[in-house]
């Protein structure tokens, strides 16, 4: 058993260490689109990492996740539009805003359960998809050119610089991850999957599972806000798609692919969808044919993903 699990760890290991040498790496082999690739990865795998939180660990299917990242993403634009580019405003705004969204949407869909809160969360995303759409001051469906990247006031953590932007991609990675780790093994974490496993139950023995999951929400939401004032500052643009329910998709299929409820199954999952993406769309533009089956494949013959696979968890014929 501890073979498996540390080969687990050992593919994690080498992974974040890829992503650390990236850089230096894909000039060397005359391939500096990873760099790119592989700092879009690790954005995408904070966003996932958020998503686990509540999906992994708590078991609540949220197709409105992306909304966050989306709302971070547009306030980054925002505030450049007007000419604000002081990082020290820009992010606490972007994640206080991402936090309050969370807290609004928590309040209203964990009240139900089931398809029910699928369908609100994917209902209340799609508002604010449409609100994007119809701002036609900040790019309506052409989505926002951003002019400048957040500025940060030290000389020597200037994001206009690819490899600086691309670090502090990589350290904000590692920071979530890390807060992930604390919130997962703690009593929170411990109620948090014990709401999972029988929230009946937990009722039972004097837990408030309402306010558990709902903390979880908004912790999630602003994890995954963080994601979004890095994506603005990587891709210098936001649109209207960014909130759209697909976004959500994408980032449960990343957790599937990687590894539901696991530390390090979403960066894992991000990395592989992002560069399986990339492989396939060069082969054929209906790439999605190709995953779709993968994913089906994933679901019946291994329970946990690709982690799960090298932890030796099959599912039984």
């Amino acid at each position: 058993m501890s073979a498996t699990i540390t080969l687990a760890r050992i593919v994690a290991a080498l992974v974040l260490a890829l992503c650390g040498v990236m850089p230096y790496l894909a000039p060397a082999v005359g391939e500096p689109f990873l760099i790119g690739l592989f700092a879009r990865s690790m954005i995408w795998g904070i966003a996932a990492l958020s998503l686990n939180l509540i999906l992994g660990y708590g078991g609540m299917v949220s197709f409105g996740h992306a909304v966050y990242l989306g709302v971070a993403s547009y306030t980054i634009g925002i505030f450049a539009f007007h000419g604000v580019t002081d990082a020290w405003i820009q992010w606490p705004v972007a994640l206080g805003i991402s936090a309050f969204v969370a807290f609004i949407f928590g309040a209203i869909s964990l009240r139900t359960r089931g398809v029910y809160f699928i369908m609100i969360t994917l209902a209340l995303s799609q508002m604010f998809y449409y609100l994007a759409r119809s701002a036609e001051m900040y790019g309506s469906d052409d989505g926002l050119t951003i002019s400048r990247r957040s500025d940060l006031g030290i000389s020597w953590l200037n994001l206009n610089n690819r490899v600086t932007l691309y670090y502090v991609i990589f350290v904000c990675l590692l920071l979530s991850l890390f807060i992930l780790w604390r919130i997962v093994n703690s009593r929170f974490g411990m109620v948090i999957r014990g709401i999972k496993s029988n929230e009946t139950r937990m009722e039972g023995i004097g837990i408030a599972t309402y306010r558990y999951k709902l903390a979880a929400f908004v912790i999630a939401g602003t994890m995954c806000g963080l994601a979004g004032i890095l994506e603005a500052n990587f891709e210098k643009f936001v649109s209207p798609d960014t909130l759209n329910w697909p976004r959500s998709g994408e980032m449960i299929f990343m957790i599937v692919l990687g590894g539901m409820g696991s530390l390090f199954g979403p960066v894992i999952g991000a990395v592989v969808y992002w560069l399986l993406q990339d492989v396939l769309s060069d082969i054929t533009e209906y790439w999605q044919i190709i995953f779709g089956p993968l994913l089906i494949l994933i679901v019946l013959f291994a329970r946990g993903g690709i982690v799960g696979v090298l932890n030796g968890k099959r599912r039984d014929a």
